[in-house]
């Protein structure tokens, strides 16, 4: 009887949770206004994503400790992307969401140091160290992947690419999400496959 009391007073906080998740997913899923944020990159540098509208912006959740993340870099694929996709206008973010305090996270400094020795070359590299970033996206994985059109859209939600692995030689044969979203979108066309499930380790909240 008391158990039966216990679990019917728990269920409005279990309902009022769920909401909650699922406003939080809503709101960076495709077709979504993408949520505004501000944020310091690694050199300490305040950065907006309204201050973006206009143009294509990717946002790219990451994490060097990540084997699903060096997979990507090892192979120099999200380096690739971030140089082609840079020529033709599109910013490109990088976001480590690693809480401070978690033994994973990395200081503006150790990150910027990270991404000049991988040769990667985003606009910026985001360090959302209280986690809202992530957390006002629902970001997922690392890498998980966010493409936002000019009017500040989300059209593409997920994962990079169709290899769900941390082998890096299974990039290059790989169907990638973002460009082929990208592609899209930049022709002004649907964008075809809109969302897919992310894989990579979990974000470190």
């Amino acid at each position: 009887m008391l158990r039966t009391l216990a679990f019917r007073a728990l269920l409005p906080f279990a309902a009022a949770l769920g909401a909650t998740v699922a406003s939080i997913a809503s709101a960076s899923a495709p077709g979504a206004q993408a949520p505004d944020f501000a944020v310091a990159d690694a050199a300490g540098k305040p950065v907006k994503l309204s201050d973006y509208r206009g143009k294509f912006v990717v946002l790219e959740w990451t994490n060097p400790e990540c084997p699903f993340v060096r997979k990507h870099y090892d192979s120099k694929n999200m380096q690739g992307l971030q140089a082609e996709w840079g020529a033709q206008d599109v910013v490109w973010l990088s976001v480590n969401s690693t809480r401070e305090g978690h033994y994973e996270h990395k200081s503006g400094a150790e990150m910027r140091a990270w991404m000049e020795a991988q040769g990667g070359s985003p606009k910026a590299v985001l360090i959302d160290g209280r986690s809202e970033v992530g957390r006002a996206y629902a970001a997922k994985t690392t890498p998980h992947m966010f493409v936002i059109d000019p009017a500040g859209k989300v059209v593409y939600a997920g994962a990079i690419d169709d290899r769900r692995s941390a082998n890096p030689a299974d990039a290059k044969a790989a169907k990638n999400f973002v460009t082929a979203a990208l592609t899209e979108a930049k022709a002004g066309k649907p964008v075809t496959v809109a969302s897919t499930t992310p894989y990579g380790c979990s974000v470190k909240y």
